[in-house]
C-alpha cells in the first residue's frame, strides 16, 4: 500500500473501496488510466424497470401535458380525474423519473471500479450544467449524463459539446426550444422570438470563457445560429431541426460570417470547440478540479497545449493530468463537495450493507436528501454555472456541522461487527494521520470511530 495509491484512489478516484488502494498501488497511474478506455459504466435501473431514451422522454413529457390539460377540462366540468393520468406532487412521473435517474447515479458512484471514469463523467456533468431548477429539466437530467456525456468522456471535445447542445435538457433548460429566428418563416408569424440563453452560456460557460473575447453583438448571433435547434419525439435523441424557425441569411459571428441553415450552425460550433480561447479555458477548469483551487500556470499550460495540439482530445488531456507531478504532491488540497464526501464514506464502508433491493432504494433516496442537507444535490445547481469547485463554497462553520451530522447518524447505522480501525488503515492507507487513530482509539464504540474518521481533515479533502 503506497500513497501514490492512495492518492490515486482518493484525489482521481471517488475514495477507496475495500483492497482499493493495494490494488492502485502497484502502478497507480496505469491503474487510472485503463480506467477510461472506453465510455463510462452506465448506471443500472431499479430490477424491472429501463431508462427511457431522450425521444421517448420528449413524447411523455408531451403526452403528460396533454392529459394534464384535458384533466383540467374535466375537472371544470365536474368530471372525474382520469387515472391514468399521473398525479402532480411527488408522484408525478418527473419526479419519479428523477429520482430514479439519480438513485442509480448514487449507486453506481458507490460501487464502482472506473471511479476515475466516474469523476469525469462528473466534472463533465458539471460544466456542461442542466438543472431541475427547472422542472421540465427533471425528466430529462439523467438521460441527458447517460447520453450525452458517459459516451463521451475519452472521445472529442467538440463531439460531447454538440451531443450536449443537442440534447433535449439542454434546449429546456436554456429555452432554445422556443427560440425562433425573427425573420424566419415562423418568426413572421408568431409573436415569440429571439432567445439569446444557450447562445450566451456556449461561448460564456462551455467554450471561450468570459474572458475569451466575444461581444454582446456575438452573442446576438450565436442566438441566431441556434434557432431552429429544438426537442423531437420522432429520433431517438430527442433533438429536431426547423428549418422554418431558422434565421435567414448569412450571420457574423465574432467576426467570421457562416451562411445560412444547418451548416452554418454546427461550423460556428465547430469552430467554438476548436478555438484557442476554448483550450485555455478548460485546462484551467481541469486543472482546478483534478490538483488545486489555485492550479500553477505551469499545470493549466500543460493541460492547455495538449487540448489543442490533440484538438480536444479528452482521453490525452485526463493522461496530461494524470501524468502532472502536481497532481501527486501529498498534500490534500481539494475539499470534496457534498456528494463525494457521501459517496467517499460509502465507499470506505462498502456499501450496501446488506438488505433487499427496496431497502436499498430507501437508503439512497435518504442520501440524496443528505447531500441536499449539506448543500448539493446533482443536476440542480442554482445557476448555468454548475457547483462551485473550490473549497471556500462548502468550508464554511454550517457546513462542516452538517457533515459532522450526518456522519454521527452514518456511524451510528453500521453494524456492531464493523471494525472502524481496520476501515480507517484500509480505507486511507499512509492518508491517514496518527491525531485521528489515536482520537478513534478513544471512541466510546465502532459508530463513533466513524464518525470522527469520516468527519476528520484527511478524509473531508482529497
Amino acid at each position: 500500500m503506497s500513497l501514490e495509491g492512495a492518492i490515486a484512489a482518493h484525489r482521481f478516484g471517488l475514495g477507496a473501496r475495500p483492497g482499493e488502494i493495494d490494488r492502485a498501488s502497484g502502478n497507480p497511474k496505469s491503474w487510472l488510466l485503463t480506467q477510461i478506455n472506453g465510455a463510462a459504466p452506465q448506471p443500472k435501473p431499479p430490477a424491472g424497470e429501463t431508462f427511457a431514451n431522450a425521444g421517448r422522454l420528449v413524447a411523455e413529457e408531451d403526452e403528460y401535458k396533454i392529459q394534464k390539460f384535458m384533466n383540467k377540462g374535466n375537472k371544470k366540468k365536474g368530471e372525474k380525474r382520469d387515472p391514468s393520468v399521473p398525479k402532480l406532487g411527488d408522484g408525478n412521473i418527473r419526479k419519479r423519473t428523477y429520482m430514479d435517474e439519480m438513485s442509480a447515479r448514487f449507486a453506481l458512484g458507490f460501487t464502482t471500479d472506473r471511479p476515475f471514469a466516474e469523476r469525469l463523467v462528473r466534472f463533465w456533468s458539471n460544466h456542461f450544467t442542466v438543472s431541475a431548477s427547472r422542472k421540465k429539466v427533471l425528466l430529462f437530467a439523467g438521460d441527458f449524463e447517460r447520453e450525452a456525456i458517459r459516451p463521451n468522456i475519452g472521445g472529442s471535445f467538440e463531439d460531447m459539446l454538440f451531443a450536449v447542445v443537442m440534447h433535449p435538457a439542454m434546449q429546456i433548460y436554456l429555452d432554445n426550444w422556443h427560440s425562433i429566428g425573427p425573420n424566419s418563416p415562423s418568426g413572421n408569424k408568431r409573436s415569440k422570438g429571439l432567445n439569446e440563453n444557450l447562445g450566451r452560456e456556449l461561448m460564456e460557460l462551455y467554450t471561450l470563457g468570459v474572458n475569451g473575447g466575444y461581444t454582446q453583438a456575438d452573442v446576438i448571433a450565436m442566438a441566431k445560429l441556434l434557432t431552429g435547434w429544438g426537442v423531437y419525439d420522432g429520433h431517438v435523441n430527442g433533438f429536431g431541426f426547423y428549418q422554418e424557425r431558422h434565421e435567414p441569411g448569412s450571420i457574423v459571428l465574432r467576426g467570421k460570417t457562416y451562411p445560412p441553415g444547418w451548416d452554418g450552425s454546427v461550423a460556428a460550433i465547430r469552430d467554438l470547440a476548436r478555438d484557442p480561447a476554448t483550450a485555455r479555458h478548460i485546462a484551467r477548469k481541469f486543472a482546478t478540479h483534478f490538483i488545486a483551487d489555485e492550479p500553477s500556470k505551469e499545470s493549466v499550460a500543460k493541460l492547455e497545449k495538449v487540448f489543442k495540439d490533440t484538438n480536444g482530445n479528452l482521453h490525452a488531456l485526463s493522461e496530461a493530468v494524470v501524468n502532472d507531478p502536481a497532481g501527486w504532491a501529498p498534500e490534500q488540497r481539494k475539499m470534496r463537495t457534498p456528494v463525494e464526501f457521501v459517496t467517499a464514506a460509502m465507499r470506505l464502508t462498502g456499501w450496501p450493507h446488506g438488505g433487499n433491493e427496496d431497502r436499498q432504494q430507501k437508503h439512497l433516496r435518504r442520501l440524496i436528501a443528505a447531500v441536499r442537507i449539506m448543500g448539493e444535490v446533482p443536476f440542480s445547481a442554482p445557476s448555468p454555472k454548475g457547483w462551485p469547485d473550490t473549497a471556500d463554497a462548502w468550508n464554511g462553520s454550517d457546513g462542516i456541522l452538517d457533515r459532522i451530522e450526518w456522519a454521527k447518524d452514518f456511524g451510528s447505522e453500521l453494524p456492531e461487527s464493523t471494525n472502524a480501525a481496520a476501515i480507517a488503515e484500509m480505507g486511507l492507507g499512509p492518508l491517514l494521520r496518527p491525531a485521528t487513530k489515536a482520537v478513534m482509539a478513544k471512541a466510546a464504540n465502532h459508530g463513533e470511530a466513524i464518525a470522527l474518521l469520516i468527519a476528520s481533515p484527511e478524509f473531508q479533502r482529497r
